[in-house]
């Protein structure tokens, strides 16, 4: 096996080579059915499964107000870096097209909750 410089970016599992701590840059998908709106959150984060059961129990001040919060969109990335670039990203116009392109099916099959 291969000596890396920095040990505590990896994992190492025996007969399973080296598996890398990943960066994620995730897109939520957030729904108030009272005032009938839904709008994205777009973050990053090292820890997706935690930071989504954050967001779920209310302890995030931007997606607290929301009723329905789906995870629709995430991308893994090698290094925190580049993974906030791409939050940066996506926050664009360019971006936010980009996400409705990409979940195009997901949009058409909950058309009653989503909103364009």
């Amino acid at each position: 096996m291969p000596i890396m410089a920095d040990p505590s970016k990896y994992y190492v599992f025996v007969g399973q080579g080296i598996m890398f701590l990943m960066h994620y840059t995730y897109v939520l998908l957030c729904t108030d059915l009272n005032r009938n709106r839904s709008k994205y959150y777009i973050g990053s984060t090292k820890n997706l499964k935690q930071r989504i059961l954050d967001h779920k129990s209310k302890s995030n001040k931007t997606t607290k107000c929301f009723d329905i919060i789906d995870l629709i969109y995430y991308e893994a990335c090698l290094n925190k870096t580049d993974a906030r670039k791409r939050e940066f990203q996506l926050k664009t116009g360019f971006g936010r097209g980009y996400i409705k392109r990409r979940n195009e099916n997901y949009f058409i099959e909950n058309a009653a909750v989503v909103q364009r």
